[in-house]
Order: C-alpha cells, then structure tokens, then sequence
C-alpha cells in the first residue's frame, strides 16, 4: 500500500481498538505499525490482536509491522494506612523496607536497589513528578528526605530516580515471560523499557536471537549519556519523552529530541518520536494546534515514525487520531520547507561501497526523471541506507524474507514488497518494474532507479545501480524456475 507521505504512523492497539474492523479501519486511515503495549492486557488479549492484525495483512496483502513493547521494571512506594498521605513542603519523609503501611512520616519503597544506589542530594519523583523529595541521607535499607514538592502521596505510585544508574536490568522476571511469549507469536520490532546501558540492549538480543528487531526506549537520562553505544547496540531508538520529561527538566526534552533523530538518521536506523503528540485526541474528535505542531516538528526533523498511544488504545476517536496524523505528516512533506531542510541535514556517507551507491542513486533520482528507487535487501540494510539519504522519490524495499518486509514498515519512506528468489540482476529488475508498476502505476516510459548487490543474498554486498524503464516485456516475462 503506497501512502501519501513518508513518515510512518505507528497506532498502540487496545481497549478502543481491538476488534477487525477498527484495526483494518486504522491501517486504511494510515498506521503502518501496530504497537502490542505489553503493560496493558493479558496474553490473551495480546495474541488476539496480533492474530487479527495478520488477518488485515493478509486481506490488503501488505506487510504490516507489529511492535511488542515491554514494561519493564515498575519502581512504585508500598501502601499507606488511609491509602494516602499529604506532604508538606520542607518537612521529612522517610522511604525504608519496613513492611508497616505508611503515614506521613515514611512509607516502603520495596526496592533494595534503589537504596544501594542512593547518595546524598539525589533526587527521587514520585507520581510522575508531581511529588519531588531531595535524599538528605540514606543506608542499606533507607532514605531520609526532604519535600521539595509536596501534595498527595497515595498507594503504589511510581518513583523515578534520575540522578543514578540503577543496578536494575531492563527485562524483569515480567518482561522475560512475555518476551518468549511475542517471540512465539512472531512480532517483528521488540522495544525495550527502562535502557540505562548497552549491556541491556545485549541482555534482550541474547534471547532474541534474531528472531524480531529490538527497540530501545531512550525514556531515562543515564540512556541520553550512554546513548551512541545504546544506539550501536539496538536495530531502532523511541525517544520516549514521557518518562524523559518527568526525570529531566521539561524545557530538555525537546533539543534532546532534535539530537536524538539526526543521531539515528546519521546511523541508518529507524526512530520513533512518541508520547502525548495528540493527547487531547482521547475525548476530543479534534486535536489543539499546539498538538498539531508538534506532530509536524516531528516530521520536520526527519523522525522515521510517530506513535499515537492512549489516543488510539483507549481513546474515543482512534480513527480520527491515525487520520490527522495521517493528514499534518502530507501536508508538511507537501511544503518545498520540508524538502530543503531534508537536503540541509543530509550528511555525507561515503565510508562503503553501499553508502555510495544508494548515494549516488539518490542523486539521480533528484536530477533526472525517476520515479522510484527500487532497493533489494535480504537483512533491510541497503532499505535504511537509501532511507538515509531522504530521496525526493518513493523507496521500494524488495526481500524474500517476511521478516525484513515486516520491520521496515517503520522505516522512513520505504514501501515493503515481498518477492521471489533472485538468480541474477536481471531478474531483479523485472521484479522491481512489476512492484513499480502496482504500487506507483508506473507506466511503460517511466524509469526506476535499481539497487542491489551481487552475489545476492549477501549482506553488505550493494554494488549495482541501473536505470531501468518500466517497459512491457519486462511485466509479462517468466519467472526463473
């Protein structure tokens, strides 16, 4: 299915969405992705929208990518005898280990980790940053604090730790099960809460095994510091400003955002801009124009995709979210603006013989009457090479492998198609002009642009490029075999 933009929609699924029709009526609206929040619903409940999600797949006949997107460790404080408490700024407040329900002068925080972290003046935020406490002192077993903002504190609220590295690993005992359990299913994208390190990334990839790409969430200031070997490590980044926006000051998330997409871009990986982008979209059938522009400097910074969260998950008008989202990302990619700060934040890659061929078919495509670049890629590599380079033209990714179709769904610009064997270039060639032919009508005096490399099935081997016509002969001619 050809969209009419580049950037990719990724839609959570849910209460609101969660039967056929809606999930087809969200993919005809524009999500390409389809996000399996593993914090919300039993397995159940997963493997049931994942099956229909394969169901819409198979009745558009388009690859569909699905992203499993763990919990991860959950760092909440006990209970309280009146189920909350107020706290008044300046006052002490202690968090122990002692199983007592809490009052106001402490509750347990049943964490032992987090108290081997602690030094004197971390920070610790509870209910996403509403309550701010300052750790004055602190043992084994607990922290003496000061209120910095008060308010009420209630039973199992979350606390973030900013100041510190947890010596907390990103999957729990939770995450591992419902890992193996995605992995089963057959989701194509995993996305990892809670990286603080490269070691997390590696710890997941060890029970992947290839069979999913993994996703790490950037949601943690540790992350931000450790963030070119997180990168290095991962096949995707989600810059998770929700969480980033609670451990960091507000006004740094958004450079840190900015940062964060040109690093991936730079590094042919695909990122995501996620949380909040039209929050209001929950109750309302129309988004405020502060929403809407953030939506669009998203796109203007060359992000690969956007999420919708609770606004297509639990929302009352999911549809309507995917289809203004849908809407902002044409007109913005319609705007000659769009295209000049493309062409401005394009850096130079010339490092490879691939970084120089998708190169090159770049600028063809750009100076001469090209309709497409039409790339074959076994492991999605020379896709996301092209998808760097931000062409002026459709991107046709072409792969016998259902996997690599799947996952570069979230993929800037890059129309998955899944084809036969390749015995030689010139088969490789009738099968582009075919997928040219049905996903952009090209006609008979068109010319794509073809990329692949010889020996095929071969990573890192992208060393042809032709300008080939979408001529007749080449529609009609025998498959090898």
């Amino acid at each position: 299915m050809k969209r009419h933009r580049n950037v990719k929609i990724v839609a959570t699924l849910g209460p609101s969405s969660s039967d056929y029709e809606t999930i087809r009526a969200l993919h005809a609206a524009g999500a390409d992705v389809f996000r399996l929040n593993m914090s919300h619903g039993d397995h159940s409940e997963i493997r049931a929208r994942h099956d229909i999600i394969r169901q819409v797949e198979k009745d558009v006949d388009s690859p569909i990518g699905i992203l499993a997107d763990l919990q991860g460790p959950k760092l909440r404080v006990g209970t309280f005898q009146d189920g909350s408490a107020e706290l008044e700024v300046g006052q002490s407040f202690r968090l122990d280990l002692d199983d007592a329900e809490g009052d106001e002068t402490r509750v347990k925080l049943p964490h032992k980790e987090i108290f081997d972290a602690l030094e004197p003046g971390a920070a610790l935020l509870v209910n996403d940053g509403k309550i701010r406490l300052k750790v004055k002192d602190c043992g084994r077993d607990f922290a003496d604090c000061e209120v910095v903002v008060g308010g009420t504190i209630s039973n199992r609220k979350g606390v973030n730790v900013p100041d510190v590295v947890l010596p907390l690993a990103a999957l729990s005992e939770k995450d591992r099960k419902d890992l193996h359990f995605v992995l089963e299913l057959g989701v194509d994208w995993v996305a990892l809460s809670f990286v603080q390190r490269p070691a997390d990334v590696e710890e997941a990839r060890a029970i992947v095994q290839g069979r999913a790409r993994i996703l790490s969430k950037i949601e943690k200031p540790a992350a931000v510091r450790s963030f070119e070997e997180i990168l290095e490590a991962s096949d995707g980044i989600m810059v998770a400003r929700g969480d980033l926006g609670v451990e960091l000051p507000v006004q740094n998330v958004p450079p840190i955002q900015k940062r964060l997409v040109r690093k991936c871009r730079a590094a042919a990986k695909p990122v995501i801009v996620a949380t909040q982008m039209l929050e209001s979209m929950i109750e309302s059938p129309m988004p405020t124009r502060a929403e809407v522009s953030d939506v669009a400097a998203a796109i203007y910074e060359g992000t690969d995709a956007i999420m919708l969260s609770a606004e297509s998950a639990a929302g009352q008008f999911p549809v309507e979210a995917v289809q203004t989202m849908d809407n902002v990302a044409a007109e913005v990619e319609s705007d000659p603006t769009y295209l000049e700060i493309m062409a401005a934040s394009r850096t130079a890659h010339r490092e490879s013989v691939p970084d120089g061929v998708v190169s090159a078919a770049r600028e063809i495509a750009e100076a001469t009457d090209v309709l497409a670049i039409c790339c074959f890629s076994e492991s999605g590599t020379t896709a996301l090479l092209t998808a760097r380079e931000r062409p002026q033209v459709p991107i046709i990714a072409m792969t016998t492998i259902r996997l690599t179709a799947r996952a570069l769904c979230l993929t800037w610009g890059v129309n998955p198609v899944m084809t036969g064997d390749l015995d030689r270039f010139k088969t490789a060639v009738v099968y582009a002009v075919r997928a040219a032919r049905t996903i952009l009508g090209a006609k008979p005096e068109d010319n794509i642009i073809v990329v692949a490399g010889v020996p095929f099935n071969t990573p890192g081997s992208t060393n042809i490029l032709r300008v080939a016509p979408c001529e007749e002969r080449l529609i009609f001619r025998q498959e090898p075999g």
